[in-house]
């Protein structure tokens, strides 16, 4: 019979996994960092594998800590609830989180969702945080905010991520500009200002990309406005075309306020992801609130 490990070597582990130190984790545990090291070691032993990597600077977890860290957690928490289960008490641990957007997305879906959050998560405080792309993502590695919600590309081996919802491209015009200057193909872009985000990662090339090269637009002009409700507002008065969310813009597109250009061409998408630090040891928490988010419809 497989012998079981021991709950405290993996209380030990768990919270070397938080703290990512031996010595506050020995704190926590009121252990010495020898003794806490040693049941760490003890548990390695057992299972057969390494947890950690330890240098003189810092403490990472492996792949199979980071794999056993989720059901430690759990059994755990089994254990804790165990008393209170039988008192017929179940209020989760309170805890604060801490989450990046971009302010259109915030404002339009996560803060509206913010009820249902809390909810469907009790015992969690949720916080928002409004940034750029850049930025956000800055802080996450830092660990100055807990995760990010956003379409922004995740190349660093620091950061992990969880699809959440696909995001769909149209390139717009306002009517009253498309009657008194068509955008009927794609050489009629030489007669029209795009109006972009920003030259290092343009909205447009969502759509560039899905063009045959000799449909390629060349503007008569482009003009840089750094958010995507800055550009829904310039299209809207007529001052140029644009590519743009197609969620951002339904209920401009439902209303005729704008109108979908080329519509037989079909830009490439992009997914909205859950973002977090690799290393954090409450994947599981992220887990249930990315199946949280994927439930509510992107507004």
């Amino acid at each position: 019979m497989q012998t079981l490990p021991a709950l405290e070597s993996l209380r030990c582990f768990v919270e070397a996994a938080r703290h990512l130190s031996f010595r506050a984790a020995a704190g926590v545990v009121s252990l010495t960092p020898a003794a806490l090291g040693q049941r760490i070691r003890q548990l390695e032993v057992q299972l057969g594998v390494s947890l950690f990597e330890r240098t003189t600077r810092k403490v990472v977890l492996t792949e199979a800590g980071l794999r056993l860290l989720p059901q430690a957690q759990l059994a755990l928490g089994a254990v804790l609830a165990c008393g209170g289960v039988a008192r017929g008490e179940g209020v989760p641990a309170p805890q604060d989180l801490a989450i990046g957007t971009r302010h259109e997305l915030g404002m339009s879906w996560i803060r509206p969702m913010l009820s249902r959050l809390r909810t469907r998560h009790p015992g969690i405080t949720f916080h928002l945080y409004f940034g750029s792309g850049s930025d956000i993502l800055l802080r996450v590695r830092a660990g100055e905010i807990n995760c990010a919600v956003g379409s922004m590309r995740v190349d660093d081996p620091r950061l992990d991520s969880i699809p959440l919802h696909r995001e769909d491209y149209v390139l717009v015009g306002a009517p009253r500009l498309m009657s008194r200057q068509p955008f009927r193909r794609s050489q009629d872009a030489r007669h029209h200002t795009l109006i972009d985000e920003r030259p290092a990662l343009p909205l447009y090339s969502y759509l560039r990309d899905a063009l045959p090269a000799a449909d390629r637009m060349a503007f008569e002009r482009i003009l840089y406005l750094g958010t995507i409700a800055a550009i829904r507002d310039a299209i809207l008065d007529g001052e140029g075309v644009g590519v743009l969310p197609a969620y951002f813009v339904a209920d401009a597109l439902r209303k005729r306020r704008l109108v979908r250009l080329l519509p037989g061409t079909k830009a490439s998408h992009d997914l909205f992801r859950l973002i977090f630090r690799a290393d954090d040891p409450r994947r599981s928490l992220y887990q249930a609130l990315a199946d949280s988010l994927r439930a509510s419809p992107l507004q």
